[in-house]
């Protein structure tokens, strides 16, 4: 009887490998692997907002707004929940990327206005936080491209013949992705450029009415 129970379980195995389980099994957790470095990179930026929004603040406290829209969007991405389970969501993800969007735009926007601040960029504590987040928005890019090429992997799993019959049947779907207007968002981190533009010319003077 063990010998026979031995044998089944050794068939069943060898079932599991043919039909392609292991493969998506493997997929799978490459799949949460890389989208829990993606987290991680997301809240290292999100830890460094409210020491650039009180760094900022020391020297720019006219820019009520802008901090304000800094402070939100940060507020924003820290209430959603991004665990694994937000991969069986489209919805959910597509949530999450949103708030992500939106914390950059906002980061974006502050940056630009510190142009007008020389005495802040000649800050020691703020150049040291635009060095940790233009490290972090490079982390970022690096974990999102991960990401995108794990899933990409997965999903060809799960809708490939033979291994789509295994994934029905064990309720394996495809997972969302990242999605940009512009692929080349995905391999350049965002860059601020602080040049100011150049001055409109002025306008003409008035010719005196005769």
């Amino acid at each position: 009887m063990r010998r026979l129970l031995t044998m089944l379980a050794a068939l069943a195995t060898l079932s599991l490998t043919n039909c392609g389980y292991n493969t998506i099994q493997s997929n799978d957790q490459e799949v949460k692997s890389t989208w829990s470095e993606v987290v991680n990179q997301y809240q290292r930026r999100a830890d460094l907002v409210p020491n650039l929004v009180n760094s900022v603040k020391g020297f720019a406290q006219q820019e009520k707004d802008v901090l304000l829209g800094v402070t939100n969007a940060r507020a924003k991405v820290g209430s959603i929940q991004a665990t694994p389970e937000v991969l069986n969501d489209p919805a959910a993800f597509q949530k999450f990327q949103a708030a992500q969007g939106e914390l950059s735009g906002a980061l974006s926007r502050l940056l630009v206005v510190t142009e007008n601040y020389p005495q802040l960029k000649s800050d020691a504590l703020f150049r040291d936080l635009m060095a940790q987040l233009e490290g972090t928005e490079n982390r970022i890019t690096v974990a999102r491209n991960r990401y995108i090429k794990a899933v990409q992997e997965y999903n060809v799993t799960v809708r490939s013949v033979p291994t789509n019959f295994t994934a029905m049947l064990f309720g394996y779907k495809e997972k969302p992705n990242f999605t940009v207007a512009n692929e080349n968002e995905i391999s350049t981190a965002p860059k601020v450029d602080f040049n100011p533009p150049p001055a409109p010319a002025p306008a003409p003077a008035p010719v005196p009415a005769k």
